[in-house]
């Protein structure tokens, strides 16, 4: 089949894999004029590097892998620790935090050179029973089998089939930076999640010396963006314990970027017709799980599975949301409810031993993936 997808990003290139591996004719269409480049480090947990290899891609020698969550208070004291590697044992696959550049290159690495045309900005969307032609800005046409919508939280494929008004904002936004922060942690494989009476910060070694770090504060669209966003994180943040000054004083306004986390309830058929969609497209969600990315990657193999099953295309795409529908909505629920910011009293963090921490964890990730990526 010929397959138009809107989008370059983790969830357009990593369809484009699977499609191309199976056979169909892709063309990719993204609004950027290149190849992204920014954006900050993510985490690619063990179901996100499941569908990673199942798509052969390693990502040996970028990032870092993370072996241990430890969720701090402001004042240094440890609430809980979860053994990540352990979790990795089980399911086959480490967790690591990988610069979002570093991502799309090994997404990219091997597709057709003109897989992608940049500076193309979607417009329309039309479709009868055979066909789905999409417009673009500059009144060009594309016209496939099928289309695939993997354009983001801006999605311009779901305004064609939602409208207008579908994503929401949650109530907190997030200040972060990737940086070459020189401290103890940057050389290890611990996350640490810190939280207190002004917000949350995280700290994630990323590799090649670079540590992500982030400040969710509570948020909304009308809040004023203040003149001087890091002296406002150092005033509010400062005070707490080692290594959250030593970050902030090493950190400089060029490191920081902001986004207001966004939020849409998942609908059991997100398609139409010959389109659907993937990712932020079909389902925005806060970031606090670390599960954006990751969800993303298992849209793009269970799109990629059931289309290899031949049939009615359109069928294809309606039993791909009917599968992906009760986990990734378990997720984005989750997301929602920002268990990030949960505040767990240190006594019950002490009394609750690792192990059982760990077991709860592996637990925990086994819901947040669809069973058939387990199995993969």
């Amino acid at each position: 089949m010929e397959i138009l997808v809107i989008g370059a990003g983790v969830g357009g290139l990593a369809v484009s894999r699977a499609l191309l591996a199976a056979g169909h004719r892709v063309r990719v269409y993204e609004q950027a004029p290149a190849r992204r480049t920014g954006g900050k480090a993510l985490l690619v947990w063990s179901n996100g590097n499941a569908v990673l290899n199942d798509l052969g891609i390693s990502l040996d020698g970028v990032g870092a892998r993370i072996d241990r969550i430890d969720a701090m208070t402001d004042d240094g004291r440890l609430r809980t620790s979860m053994d990540i590697a352990h979790a990795a044992g089980r399911f086959g696959f480490a967790t690591q935090a990988i610069p979002r550049r570093h991502l799309l290159e090994r997404l990219g690495d091997g597709l057709p050179d003109d897989l992608v045309r940049y500076g193309t900005s979607c417009q329309g969307v039309s479709q009868d029973d055979d066909r789905v032609t999409v417009t673009f800005s500059d009144g060009s046409t594309a016209t496939g089998d099928l289309l695939v919508g993997a354009d983001g939280h801006h999605s311009a494929v779901r305004r064609h089939l939602w409208g207008d008004g579908s994503v929401q904002p949650a109530t907190f936004g997030t200040w972060q930076g990737l940086s070459p922060i020189d401290i103890d942690l940057t050389g290890t494989h611990r996350h640490l999640m810190i939280t207190g009476p002004e917000g949350a910060c995280g700290l994630m070694p990323a590799g090649d010396g670079l540590l992500q770090w982030w400040f969710d504060v509570r948020w909304s669209p009308t809040d004023p963006r203040p003149a001087a966003p890091l002296a406002e994180l150092r005033r509010r943040f400062g005070r707490w314990a080692s290594p959250v000054p030593e970050v902030l004083a090493a950190a400089t306004e060029d490191d920081l970027e902001f986004f207001g986390h966004h939020w849409n309830k998942v609908r059991p058929v997100w398609g139409e017709g010959r389109i659907t969609l993937v990712g932020d497209a079909a389902h925005t969600m806060p970031p606090t799980l670390g599960q954006g990315a990751n969800q993303t990657l298992e849209d793009a193999w269970v799109l990629g599975r059931e289309l290899a099953r031949g049939g009615d295309p359109a069928v294809r795409l309606r039993a791909y949301e009917k599968a992906r529908y009760p986990h990734i909505s378990l997720v984005s629920r989750l997301a929602k409810r920002n268990p990030a910011n949960w505040r767990i009293p240190p006594l019950l963090g002490r009394l609750i031993p690792e192990t059982s921490q760990t077991g709860m964890l592996a637990r925990f990730s086994n819901r947040l993936t669809t069973p058939a990526v387990r199995s993969a």
